[in-house]
């Protein structure tokens, strides 16, 4: 026998004669009523001080991962009293929930584990083993890429020369707008700050020779190359980087096809062939910013502007800045396939690839610079 229901809401107790506890859930057991149910059932369970607790879940009409709570949090309470808990056979919507979320496993929700943190040797160590990890890979791509190099310069039908328009359109004819703007307001801006120090002695003349010299030796090479290390080098990451998630070039090394050769020739070649190109519309744009300034500003004629700028210049600061483009162009075609060829993992992956591709691009062309800052000084 056992005595009248206790009713509550959203359950009811049927206690029996030798200290069995029934407990049928009803209705609804969602978010809004989990608390109560938690708070309640272990009150009640202390005031009856139960020896066995039975649950009953038929009449649940909706069961979700509070239910699931409330469950667990009543078994918790009675384990720390030794008091045995089970269930009868639920209906198969909340046996679904009960299953997925592992309800019957002796530990359903384990607490999270905190962090090992390892010791500064361990980290060193790891940091080091993963640098030269990457420094053995970038040895080695540096080398397939200057073997595939020279088999183009000895196999010139090898190269994809179709592929090799199209990213010359990409990173040389559509990059002339950013370029051409970027460097018409460097020049402008140079001319004008240079003016108003050169103009107290009389030297405003001089402004033609400082944009003149500064873009084409320096500043024109540099600002071109990290536009396109911006444009196009991330570009080349992303696209090398997804198509290694996808497995595509995998597929070329079961065709017999060298990755390579078959992607990095093709944009080392067009890159190499376009900021040069790039580098003399910087050049011409700025000087023409330059000149904007020098006719508005300090009254200097186009033709005197113009001749100065032609005597200023001579040709080996033509051919320095040339050739300090081809070795920012191969650098940042490099590092963008490298990093394209690294990447691991998922679409987050390609993302940190060509962040990566850009930073790793402008740092080189800066080091580079200063290096060959460095071997101008003791030419």
């Amino acid at each position: 026998m056992s005595e009248a229901p206790v009713q509550n809401g959203s359950y009811q107790l049927a206690i029996s004669k030798d200290g069995t506890v029934g407990v049928q859930l009803l209705g609804r057991i969602d978010h809004h009523k989990a608390s109560g149910m938690i708070a309640s059932l272990q009150a009640d369970m202390e005031a009856r001080q139960p020896v066995k607790v039975i649950v009953d879940l038929n009449r649940v009409t909706y069961f979700d991962d509070f239910g699931v709570l409330v469950l667990n949090e009543l078994r918790t309470y009675l384990e720390t009293s030794g008091v045995p808990f089970s269930l009868i056979q639920p209906p198969p919507k909340v046996g679904e929930v009960l299953a997925l979320t592992n309800f019957d496993s002796p530990e359903p929700c384990e607490q999270i584990k905190p962090l090992k943190i390892d010791s500064i040797i361990v980290r060193l160590g790891d940091a080091t083993i993963h640098q030269l990890y990457h420094i053995r890979y970038l040895v080695s791509f540096l080398g397939s890429v200057v073997m595939c190099a020279m088999h183009v310069i000895t196999h010139p039908r090898s190269l994809r020369y179709s592929d090799t328009m199209v990213l010359i359109q990409k990173t040389g004819v559509d990059a002339v707008p950013i370029v051409g703007l970027i460097s018409f307001l460097l020049g402008l801006i140079m001319a004008f700050v240079s003016s108003i120090q050169l103009e107290q002695f009389g030297a405003s003349i001089y402004v033609a020779s400082l944009v003149a010299l500064a873009m084409v030796s320096e500043l024109g090479p540099i600002m071109t190359a990290i536009v396109v290390a911006g444009r196009s080098g991330s570009a080349f990451a992303a696209e090398i980087g997804t198509m290694r998630i996808s497995d595509e070039i995998d597929a070329l090394f079961t065709m017999g096809i060298s990755p390579t050769l078959f992607l990095v020739i093709p944009r080392l070649v067009a890159a190499i062939i376009v900021v040069p190109l790039l580098t003399l519309f910087a050049d011409l744009f700025a000087i023409a910013g330059g000149l904007v300034i020098s006719v508005s500003m300090l009254d200097v004629t186009v033709s005197t502007y113009i001749s100065q700028t032609l005597k200023a210049l001579s040709l080996f600061e033509f051919v320095w800045g040339l050739a300090k483009s081809v070795i920012f162009a191969g650098l940042i075609a490099w590092i963008a396939c490298l990093r394209g060829f690294q990447v691991r993992g998922g679409a987050s992956q390609v993302g940190n690839a060509a962040t990566s591709a850009v930073v790793s691009g402008i740092f080189l062309i800066i080091l580079f610079d200063s290096i060959f800052a460095v071997i101008r000084s003791y030419w």
